[in-house]
């Protein structure tokens, strides 16, 4: 079993340590806020009171953090203080200049480094059914995998450095833009008087299915699991969707990439957000097009 340090302990951090603790890991564990780490603790983490210590003995780091910027410095931590041949992995999603930097920084310190973001939300960190977007070299790849197969049940090499964080953009701007027609398509079957029911059993057998529909559903009823049953609690936030289609929308400029989609659900989150539903889950944004109607 490896001696894993792991740096961010949040809503998908802490989920995912504590699966490698249950896979028999040694878990090290540093998050900022002490509340976090206190939570970590009870899942079988053990707490180090900054992240050099985390990382000082470790065969392997993990970061989980909101963006580029926190990534970026944690690195530059993590290579002032991780031994020539550690394994350093971001689950991050964070924009693929930051993650190529960091790339660089693990390799001028003599680290193996793997991007390997995730899909499936808080729901799939809990039950260890996370799917990873990974990217780096095969070496990497091939350290890193049993340790994510630990904490998801899909794992896919998508290509060099920056390559995972490149699929998990252009994957949630396909999950944006979806939810968006989903949503919209629920709003108009309400005003012709069909019921979210028929609407389900219709597109989500049909050449209207997708994810949105068939496993989020936006409206109470169809799919029991869904945010929509639960006062749309988040799986995964509004501003985490925000987040990732403004990624989207950089990496598109940056490439000269044309997604007129993608901007146009940028637009709508944010200011779905700016109404203050950034906590809430982002199928909610449903509601926003009722009133819109």
């Amino acid at each position: 079993m490896a001696r894993i340090a792991f740096i961010g302990l949040g809503n998908m951090g802490g989920p995912m340590a504590a699966n490698l603790v249950k896979a028999g890991h040694e878990v090290l564990g540093f998050d900022l806020a002490a509340s976090v780490l206190k939570a970590a603790e009870a899942s079988g983490v053990k707490a180090a009171s900054h992240a050099s210590q985390a990382v000082k003995d470790a065969e392997i780091v993990i970061t989980m953090l909101p963006q580029g910027r926190h990534v970026l410095t944690a690195w530059t931590d993590i290579r002032q203080t991780a031994a020539q041949g550690t394994l350093v992995i971001d689950c991050s999603t964070i924009d693929v200049e930051s993650s190529r930097k960091a790339h660089e920084m693990a390799k001028a310190a003599g680290c193996l480094s793997l991007d390997a973001p995730v899909s499936g939300g808080t729901g799939g960190a809990t039950a260890g059914t996370l799917t990873f977007m990974a990217g780096g070299s095969d070496e990497a790849f091939a350290g890193a995998k049993p340790i994510l197969e630990a904490m998801g049940k899909k794992i896919v090499h998508c290509g060099e450095a920056g390559a995972g964080q490149a699929a998990k953009i252009c994957n949630n701007m396909i999950l944006g833009i979806s939810m968006v027609g989903v949503c919209e398509a629920f709003v108009l079957a309400e005003k012709l008087g069909l019921s979210h029911q028929a609407l389900f059993d219709v597109a989500s057998t049909s050449s209207g299915q997708c994810w949105s529909i068939n496993t989020y559903c936006p409206v109470p009823g169809p799919v029991p699991t869904s945010p929509a049953n639960n006062g749309y609690k988040p799986g995964f936030a509004a501003a985490l969707m925000l987040k990732d289609l403004r990624l989207s929308q950089e990496a598109a400029l940056a490439s000269g990439a044309s997604t007129p989609m993608g901007a146009e659900a940028a637009q709508l989150y944010a200011l779905f957000e700016k109404q203050g539903n950034g906590g809430r889950d982002f199928s909610a944004i449903i509601e926003m097009f009722r009133e819109k109607a």
